[in-house]
């Protein structure tokens, strides 16, 4: 397995070499750099190894770690490693695999790694499967729906999961809005699309709302232990999770 080090803190990013060492010695780390431009330069250069794994401070010399990913559009699964418990949902957005607090303890890291390996394989082969000779859902989600059509009118519309912010029961009517605020009836309960859709990508909040990960901006600690979320795109609407959800939800996250 190649990892790479983005980390501004050396004696951090030495102690979490020695627990990847102490967890498989096999693994390479190809190299450790300490900030956002140099990382970003990095990836430019021709020579560059791709590496299988990058653990991702967020906090670096020069900007946020985010920015990384954006800019350079990344699809390199990913660890997040920082101090800052704030940044989780956003961190989910991208090819998360897990979000550790530092001091990185030895036992979530190597669950967080045994994660990887049971998602993404621990090769380049593994992340970069062979171009099909036909039609395939994508390998990840092979069990599960990953496109709907819709129809409004005489009009037809074939939708990627991956754009649909959430369902929502309303006036009798199953809605799919997608992260654009586009709205579209379709003849689905939530309870059929908690069944068809992958429960790594969406989370039945409450009877009239199934929220996909993408759409959560941020969840708020509320009264009686239930949590309030902010979604994009927003809803007139107050959301709650529950407090009898909420571990579930929670664990949901940390996926």
């Amino acid at each position: 397995m190649k990892v790479l080090i983005i980390e501004d803190e050396t004696l951090t990013a030495q102690r979490l070499q020695t627990l990847l060492h102490n967890y498989d010695p096999k693994i390479e780390v190809l190299a450790h750099l300490r900030s956002v431009n140099t990382s970003i330069q990095w990836f430019g250069e021709a020579s560059f190894s791709k590496p299988d794994l990058i653990f991702l401070d967020l906090h670096l010399e020069d900007d946020l770690g985010f920015r990384i990913v954006k800019e350079l559009k990344l699809s390199i699964p990913i660890i997040f490693t920082t101090a800052y418990p704030q940044y989780t949902l956003e961190a989910f957005k991208h090819y998360s695999i897990d979000y550790l607090l530092k001091p990185i303890d030895a036992t979530e890291l190597g669950e967080a790694l045994d994660k990887f390996k049971r998602y993404w394989g621990a090769s380049q082969s593994a992340l970069i499967p062979p171009a099909p000779t036909h039609p395939t859902k994508p390998p990840l989600y092979s069990a599960y729906k990953d496109r709907f059509m819709v129809s409004l009118g005489s009009k037809y519309r074939s939708i990627n999961v991956r754009d649909i912010a959430y369902f929502l029961y309303e006036d009798r009517v199953t809605l799919l809005i997608t992260s654009q605020g586009q709205r579209w009836p379709i003849d689905y309960s939530l309870d059929r699309l908690v069944q068809i859709l992958d429960p790594y990508l969406f989370f039945r909040v409450n009877r009239s709302l199934l929220v996909s990960l993408s759409a959560i901006q941020t969840a708020h600690s509320f009264f009686g232990g239930k949590l309030k979320l902010e979604l994009e795109p927003t809803l007139l609407q107050e959301i709650y999770v529950s407090a009898d959800r909420v571990p579930n939800f929670k664990e949901w996250l940390g996926k």
